[in-house]
């Protein structure tokens, strides 16, 4: 590999929220990876800095360009220029499209288990969440479509946000599922909010479906959130589009993104992300394969060592959701034991939904000595906790 994935980095005192912990602790739960980003975007960082003017920024055409061919070449989707917003983050234009295309009151429907950040997105400005549990069933999961429509039928229900790839589970929605939401959503006039951030972070072999290219009826009825930071691990950078075709539906949360401030460039977010889909792609491949070794090095593990565990198959994402219901029914429970216990974080499955409960979740993206080391105290524990479950 010409990138060192191996390389071991201290991330303690550098106000690191994953690795604000204590010196014997293993952090593995935030998605935030354990990796220097490509050299490609720290050489673009260190020649901006030295330039030594951090004055206002604004959007230039290399901006749009840079989104439009990766998305043309990668996700065979062409993206039109006016069809783009700025935004400084993904959790921010969710929160903007929840109080503009939303009303106080409104059902807003998400697929649990899922993404933490929806449920403050939603309740915190006081809208309902509405759950449409997905269907678990051997290591799988799939969507439960007849609770979907009878929760779309909701006239209280107005926005679906959609994870796509989904967090936590690994999901890849294929084109027909998509296209089936997308159909749904129209006929009971539902607006589809497709939070697609983890999209470059599939599998070797795997491809991931924008749901505004599935057709033109996905496309009119949705407003899709992209960015480069969780792929290249620079969310600090602030950098995200929104992209909505819609020209109706654009100018209001043009406007809301504007009023609620998030939609403003810092000195780093715009060249940020041309570098990073720019020159980045080389560094994104090899990323991908280290990625999914380890993502098969945990399930080796697991079915080795640990086999009361299960692994959810995964074909997208850097995390994995492990179902951990033939240990105990609190994966919280199991989570603080294994903290206390090893000093390794997991995130405590529940957190993603009521139908996480018995699950937890891990974050292996992370050089493969450091990976070992938490699967060691991931056994240590579990084996601990089922001594003494009480």
């Amino acid at each position: 590999m010409k990138y060192n994935f191996d390389k071991l980095i201290d991330r303690r005192g550098m106000g690191s929220l994953k690795w604000d912990v204590t010196e014997k602790e293993l952090p593995m739960w935030v998605a935030d990876m354990d990796f220097e980003t490509a050299p490609e975007i720290i050489d673009y960082l260190k020649s901006r800095v030295e330039h030594g003017i951090f004055g206002y920024s604004m959007l230039t055409d290399e901006w749009y360009e840079a989104y439009i061919n990766w998305w043309e070449r990668r996700h065979h989707w062409k993206m039109e220029k006016e069809w783009m917003i700025f935004c400084m983050g993904v959790v921010p234009a969710i929160s903007s499209a929840v109080r503009k295309l939303t009303t106080v009151g409104e059902n807003v429907l998400v697929q649990t288990p899922v993404y933490n950040m929806f449920f403050n997105s939603i309740r915190n400005n006081g809208r309902n969440i509405l759950e449409n549990p997905l269907i678990y069933k051997d290591g799988e999961y799939r969507i439960d479509f007849v609770d979907l429509e009878e929760k779309l039928a909701d006239p209280q229900t107005t926005l679906m946000v959609l994870c796509n790839p989904h967090n936590p589970v690994g999901k890849i929605w294929d084109k027909e599922t998509l296209e089936r939401i997308g159909v749904l959503c129209a006929k009971h006039h539902v607006l589809v909010l497709s939070d697609e951030i983890h999209c470059d972070l599939t599998d070797p072999g795997y491809e991931y479906i924008p749901f505004a290219s599935v057709s033109e009826l996905c496309r009119n009825n949705s407003v899709t959130c992209i960015t480069p930071t969780k792929t290249f691990n620079i969310a600090g950078l602030q950098t995200a589009a929104v992209v909505v075709p819609d020209p109706v539906l654009r100018h209001k949360l043009n406007r809301r993104l504007n009023t609620d401030e998030v939609a403003e460039p810092n000195a780093f977010a715009v060249g940020g992300a041309i570098a990073a889909f720019n020159k980045g792609e080389a560094w994104l491949e090899e990323l991908r394969e280290y990625l999914s070794e380890n993502k098969k090095c945990v399930r080796k593990f697991v079915e080795e060592k640990l086999p009361i565990v299960r692994v959810v198959p995964s074909q997208a994402t850097y995390l994995l959701w492990l179902d951990c219901g033939n240990v105990t029914e609190d994966g919280g429970k199991l989570t603080d034991f294994i903290r206390k216990d090893s000093g390794l974080y997991l995130t405590k499955g529940g957190t993603y939904g009521a139908c996480g409960k018995k699950f937890i979740r891990l974050n292996p993206a992370c050089p493969r000595e450091r990976l070992m080391d938490g699967l060691e105290r991931l056994e240590q524990s579990v084996r601990r906790f089922m001594e003494n479950p009480s």
